[in-house]
């Protein structure tokens, strides 16, 4: 489920999409990560700058590849002690917003 505002910029700005997509096949390209880690550290990243689109959006995508709701889970319970109790039970939040929808489909 690509967010309307997403398709919306590809439709008035293709060049600059088509570049900021590229930017960020580079960044995954660049290292030796696999898919399903490269998703789990792109969710802790969304979680940890508290960015609740990007952390639905990110969750989505760790499923589709092949992450369980539990691994996300445990990302989101992993941020307790770095961003403190509160910001991680506003991620807890967001991943299970995310992995009962799944759930119930």
């Amino acid at each position: 489920m690509i967010p309307k505002r997403y398709q919306k910029m590809h439709q008035s700005h293709p060049e600059l999409m088509e570049a900021y997509e590229s930017f960020g096949k580079a960044a995954k390209d660049a290292g030796p990560l696999s898919v399903r880690e490269i998703a789990l550290v792109k969710l802790a990243i969304s979680l940890g700058a508290g960015l609740e689109g990007a952390s639905h959006s990110h969750c989505r995508k760790a499923l589709e590849a092949g992450c369980q709701p539990e691994d996300l889970t445990h990302v989101s319970i992993l941020t307790a002690p770095t961003l403190g109790f509160p910001s991680m039970m506003r991620s807890k939040s967001w991943v299970e917003s995310v992995t009962s929808q799944k759930s119930d489909s």
